[in-house]
């Protein structure tokens, strides 16, 4: 598959983006700055960016508890996604989801969950809804190890073989459900998902372009009216569930070894392909990483919290979608 130049471009952007801003936030949380949990991202970050990078604003993606490198790569601004981790009232969610809950309709971002295989029918009803409207839209939910033995993502899967929803279910394999090893074989998890009726394919999690290379041929499929695609990408976990694990169940040299051979920044960067990112090009784009994120998080570290009042508003609807 060929590359523009812009392409290549984007593709780094976003997955340093993912890296700079997942180190950055261990940091802050690490002094205490940012309230509840985090899930870090790292190491992943070619399974997001190879995901989203031929979806639009129209399309959209139900992510997990380990989200903040899905909202990126979705396209969610890093100003917005600080003020929702600092939960302060300008965040996308007026500060009342923080880290496990970020959403951004306006990216097609339909939130992070923190229900284990909690996406899948938020997904499955985004396909639905594209179907109906015919407007050629895919919806994707992004699936841990763990929760791919849940019912909710069975179920899921029927549904979008029965009504031949355009979705994809993005399967990421980090090995560990939690603290637990995953016990089925790399695979396995396409296999099952393969069996309800639909292609199903296994690819290396740390490779952006096969990961993109899937990707582009099951959203093309989608909006085509081919029906769902499961993609399992296979991408060791480099930190623990949370910030603060101590990862005592993992075997040290293997951790160190899967966290050299599974980084795909440095891979991307090898590929002939990337070759048009020469050192100065990447230097700026680094450079003005850092500085989105270090304006971003002195806004958020600044900015006002939400009131008291503000507890008893965004909690339910009417039929009317207003707000109450």
């Amino acid at each position: 598959m060929e590359y523009t130049k812009e392409e290549l471009v984007k593709a780094y952007r976003l997955m340093k983006s993912i890296r700079e801003f997942e180190e950055r936030m261990r940091s802050e949380y690490q002094q205490g700055k940012l309230p509840g949990f985090i899930h870090i991202y790292r190491n992943q970050e070619a399974i997001a960016v190879g995901a989203c990078l031929d979806m639009n604003n129209g399309d959209y993606i139900a992510s997990t508890h380990r989200g903040h490198g899905h909202c990126i790569a979705k396209g969610c601004d890093l100003d917005g996604m600080m003020l929702e981790l600092a939960c302060k009232q300008d965040g996308f969610c007026n500060g009342k989801g923080g880290s496990m809950h970020i959403a951004d309709m306006s990216k097609g971002m339909l939130g992070a969950n923190a229900i284990v295989g909690g996406g899948p029918p938020i997904a499955a009803g985004a396909a639905l809804t594209a179907k109906t409207l015919k407007n050629r839209g895919v919806s994707m939910a992004f699936i841990g190890d763990g929760a791919s033995d849940q019912g909710t993502v069975a179920e899921a899967l029927n549904l979008a073989v029965v009504l031949k929803l355009p979705m994809i279910f993005m399967y990421e394999n980090n090995f560990y459900a939690e603290f637990t090893r995953n016990p089925k074989p790399e695979g396995q998890i396409a296999a099952r998902a393969g069996s309800f009726g639909m292609p199903s394919v296994v690819v290396d999690g740390s490779d952006f372009f096969a990961v993109h290379a899937a990707c582009r041929e099951a959203i093309e499929r989608g909006r085509d009216g081919g029906g769902p695609t499961a993609i399992e990408a296979v991408s060791a976990r480099y930190y623990g569930h949370f910030e603060g694990d101590a990862q005592a169940y993992r075997d040290n040299e293997e951790m160190k070894r899967q966290r050299i051979e599974g980084d795909p920044i440095p891979r991307f960067l090898a590929d002939p392909r990337a070759s048009v990112l020469d050192e100065e090009l990447i230097n700026t784009i680094d450079a003005q990483i850092q500085a989105d994120l270090d304006h971003a998080v002195e806004q958020a570290l600044a900015a006002d919290d939400p009131t008291p009042d503000k507890l008893y508003t965004d909690v339910y609807i009417n039929y009317e979608g207003e707000l109450r």
